[in-house]
Order: C-alpha cells, then structure tokens, then sequence
C-alpha cells in the first residue's frame, strides 16, 4: 500500500506539468542552416503546433558538421519539454560516418512522431545531352570521370543519394562538394556543376521554370506534383533514396509530454490544410507514434549504414 502511494505521489507532478504544459516559448532546433528542406519543414511544423499549443515554438538554426552540432546542443538540454530538435534522413546516417558523435543518435533523445518524407530529384544542367535516368547512365559510363555532381557537402543526404546512384549503376562521376545545398543548387543552374541530387521540396521552381532539367525523382511512386516524370527505379531497379523528418525530444523529457506533443503533432498532420501544404511541397505526410518513429529510425540507420560502408564515406 505504501509503495502504491509512493508511486502515485511520484506521478502527480508529471501529471499537473502535462496538463498546463507548455506556459512558454518552446524552441525547436533545425540543425541545418536556413533555406534547405529541414528549415521549410521546421518552420511550417513550428507554426501549426504553436497554434495548437496556445505557445509561440521557436525556430533555431544551429547548423554545422551535418546536423551533429544542433543535434549535441538538443541532447544536452533540459528535457523539460520546451527544447525539441526536428531530425531528418541525416540523423540516421551520421552514426556510420562520424568516428564518434558527442550523443548517441537513439539513447540520447525520446521520439515525438514522424512528420513526412520526400523523395530528391534527379536534375541537370539543361546543357547536359541526356533527357532520361538511361541516357544519363550511357553518358556516365561513355565518359567515365568526367562528369560532376554537385551536394550539400561530404556525407550530406545529396552525397549518400548520390553515392547509392552511383554503386547501383556502377558509373563514375566526380563529386563536388558545397558548403550548402543553396550554393550547389545556384552552380548546377549556372552550369558550373552538370548533376544535382537535392530534395525535390528545393527544386520545385527550378524544375518548373527549366533552369533545370528533372529526369527522375528517388521514391518508390512517381510524385503527384510531377506524374510525368518516371522514378530512378523504374530505370534502376531496388532504387530508394527518400528524405523525411520528424520530432524527437532530450532522453528524459517526461511522458506525458511526450504524449501529449505526439497528440497534437498527429492532429495537425490529420488536417487537409497540412496534407496540401506538405504535398504542395512535393512531400507526403506521415503519422508514426513515438514508438513507431523510435523503431523506424534504428531501421534507417542499419540501412544507410551499409551505403556510407560501401561507398567509403567519412566526414570531415
């Protein structure tokens, strides 16, 4: 009976703090620079669930080392609830290609919920001869070496997608790294790099405007906003490199907080208005429970493991 009381005591004050929780400012840490996928998607979760919560959620760029510093930063706060990171595919690929991260990607956070997931664009210079994934690959292996693909930067998502193009097609093409997808996406339409592989949620009005030419996109569905244009794998069979975001909070942070975020994060992802907005960025919503997220991300992490293993990559 005692230990029962003890145990009940001990849950009130979790209790009473998801009931008034929040009664400030939350901060939610994109640990990417401004301008690329991760901060579209950061910013529009940020404003739907600070309506929902009756509290402004602030964004936070810490960008750096490929989303590890902002990602350290998040491990190391309280986990009181008002200091969330927003992740993305890169948070399950730093864990093969840092020698040793300063948080453990899965032990040193809680799962929220999945937000959505988008697939990235095969694109061109428009001067490059190819009009199709099949041309692009007879070109690369007609000129082994001499064409170029431009990323974000070593061990960015564009590089691992690239790479996994790459080891699928057995081409050779050089990498050209950036300090940004928005510098790689302005030298590939200025025609100083021939090949891009960014998000297709960047490229929308570049592919729409012909400063770039679309070939293909990366998911296993052809995506709605271009029905037109074929998947890398209807050309490159078992093809798959898709992007794809979701919330997780400090290890620690109490459950029903925990709980009541994933509510209200599954709600606004319910709603049509979050479904357009996310589809008119060439995305698709995607609702996981916390566990869910949490089982999903280790799945990820194997995955991407075996790509950063094969194609040799380490971080800088």
């Amino acid at each position: 009976m005692k230990l029962l009381l003890v145990l009940i005591i001990s849950l009130l004050p979790q209790a009473s703090m998801a009931q008034t929780y929040p009664t400030h400012p939350i901060r939610l840490i994109v640990p990417f620079p401004p301008g690329g996928s991760n901060d579209i998607v950061g910013r529009m979760v940020a404003t739907q669930l600070g309506e929902r919560l009756g509290q402004a959620v602030v964004v936070d760029n810490r960008g750096g080392a490929g989303g590890t510093i902002g990602t350290d930063i998040a491990a190391k706060a309280a986990p009181d609830g008002y200091t969330l990171l927003l992740v993305s595919v890169a948070h399950a690929f730093n864990p093969a290609m840092y020698k040793k991260l300063p948080y453990d990607p899965e032990k040193s956070f809680a799962p929220i919920g999945m937000v959505g997931a988008g697939p990235v664009a095969l694109m061109v210079n428009p001067a490059v001869p190819v009009h199709s994934v099949k041309e692009l690959i007879e070109l690369a292996k007609a000129k082994p070496g001499q064409l170029n693909y431009a990323t974000a930067g070593i061990g960015s998502f564009q590089h691992l997608a690239s790479e996994l193009f790459k080891l699928q097609t057995g081409v050779d093409m050089v990498h050209v790294p950036y300090k940004g997808g928005g510098p790689a996406m302005m030298d590939t339409i200025a025609g100083q790099a021939q090949i891009n592989m960014a998000s297709l949620i960047q490229v929308i009005p570049h592919a729409k405007s012909g400063k770039l030419r679309l070939l293909a996109t990366s998911g296993t569905k052809r995506s709605a906003l271009f029905p037109d244009v074929p998947t890398v794998a209807e050309t490159v069979p078992g093809y798959d490199a898709t992007n794809w975001w979701g919330l997780i909070a400090p290890a620690g942070t109490p459950q029903p907080v925990i709980a009541k975020l994933s509510s209200e994060l599954e709600a606004l992802l319910r709603s049509d208005e979050t479904r357009k907005r996310v589809e008119s960025e060439g995305a698709d919503v995607i609702r996981m429970t916390p566990a869910e997220f949490g089982r999903f991300i280790s799945e990820e992490m194997q995955k991407w493991a075996k790509v950063v293993k094969q194609a040799g990559i380490q971080a800088e």
